[in-house]
């Protein structure tokens, strides 16, 4: 049991896990926008996400001393030499792809620009963190929905645009937001340690935690107001999201459970979508 623990822990390090949910959100937004897309736009998007998560934790990791606690951001300090090398490759690899799948066209171009924002994003926030905790989290929360559903909006014709879509896309922004303030609170502790800025290392926890439930609670009625309000065909999108949040606010305030427990479970939580492979 402990040798299958420790391969999760490195799959999450390695934030594979993350990559599988951006693919499922991905799937989400195609689904519901009627999009059709390859399977190479899945694979491309998955490759771009582990870059900017893994360039995220180098960075971090450059701030840590020899001895911080074995967690990820230990591992990315310990494999740092690897995992640069991993990167370039993956990256050279995904833009030579992106090159010869999409052409020098549009889609080409939106893509690189939103991978340029994200990461000149991600340096302002680290030099504002102290002042502007909140950025942190709110950006990436509104940069990784923009980032898994871009695309299929892109390729569907505006005349199939529809407001219960974009309510979705806004949902699922909120989801993103609740689920790294929630990773913030649990990550409290090694944050303090490492001196890292988040929400979590300067709201009270008590404080946070109560609008961690309050807003948990507003998106599931909100998920719940779309599930009656929507036409049938949608309804297993809110539906869905409505899952992915209860999972997120039951493994969360359910006593009992370590950290790592409550990880696993939300982690789950955005793969989710897959299920629309059934529809």
């Amino acid at each position: 049991m402990q040798f299958l623990f420790k391969i999760y822990q490195r799959f999450t390090w390695l934030s594979i896990d993350v990559v599988l949910g951006a693919m499922a959100g991905m799937l989400f937004f195609a689904k519901a926008l009627r999009a059709e897309l390859d399977w190479q736009e899945y694979a491309l998007l998955g490759m771009a996400v582990w870059c900017i998560y893994t360039a995220d934790h180098l960075m971090d990791a450059r701030k840590l001393a020899s001895d911080h606690a074995e967690d990820r951001h230990h591992f990315h300090l310990l494999y740092q030499k690897s995992l640069l090398v991993m990167l370039g490759i993956v990256g050279s690899v995904g833009l030579v792809w992106a090159i010869l799948f999409f052409g020098f066209s549009r889609e080409l171009f939106l893509g690189a620009g939103l991978g340029v924002l994200i990461l000149l994003i991600m340096l302002a926030v680290r030099k504002l963190a102290s002042k502007q905790f909140h950025l942190k989290e709110l950006s990436s929360a509104i940069l990784y929905a923009i980032g898994i559903a871009w695309l299929p909006w892109y390729e569907t014709p505006e005349i199939d645009y529809t407001w219960t879509v974009f309510s979705l896309t806004i949902l699922y922004m909120g989801l993103a937001y609740l689920n790294l303030i929630m990773l913030s609170s649990l990550d409290t502790e090694s944050d303090k340690k490492a001196g890292f800025s988040s929400i979590a290392t300067t709201i009270p926890q008590e404080r946070l935690n109560l609008r961690i439930r309050q807003l948990a609670i507003l998106l599931i009625l909100l998920a719940l107001t779309g599930l009656l309000l929507v036409e049938s065909f949608y309804r297993i999108f809110p539906s869905l999201l409505l899952i992915m949040l209860l999972l997120h606010y039951l493994s969360f305030f359910k006593s009992g459970l370590g950290p790592e427990q409550i990880r696993m479970r939300m982690e789950i939580a955005f793969l989710v979508p897959a299920l629309t492979l059934l529809l």
